[in-house]
């Protein structure tokens, strides 16, 4: 695997929120949970397209700011009667930084 990209310090994205990557073709949401685990998906909700890097984060969750889907940060599913997904990516934290692979940011530039 090539080396992976760094996308910016880990204390950049404020615990229990998301900041957000502009890549070609949309923005990634990246999530820092209260207890310091990194996640990244699309930043936008399959319902109505609202940005989830404005939603809460709870546990390893969020909740569309627009009309309460939430959804799980490691799988992008949705969560109860709620029935969707987004497209979540990885990433990994090395020495505080947070870093993204590079054929993930080609991914969603291609699409």
């Amino acid at each position: 695997m090539t080396d992976w990209i760094d996308i910016g310090d880990m204390h950049a994205v404020p615990a229990r929120g998301a900041r957000c990557v502009n890549t070609p073709n949309g923005k990634i949401a990246v999530f820092r949970t209260a207890d310091n685990q990194v996640f990244a998906m699309d930043n936008r909700c399959p319902h109505k397209g609202g940005p989830l890097a404005e939603g809460i984060v709870h546990g390893a969750s969020v909740t569309c700011p627009l009309h309460n889907w939430v959804f799980d940060l490691a799988t992008g599913e949705a969560q109860g009667a709620d029935e969707g997904k987004v497209r979540t990516y990885p990433v990994q934290v090395v020495n505080g930084r947070i870093l993204i692979a590079p054929d993930v940011l080609m991914l969603v530039a291609a699409e």
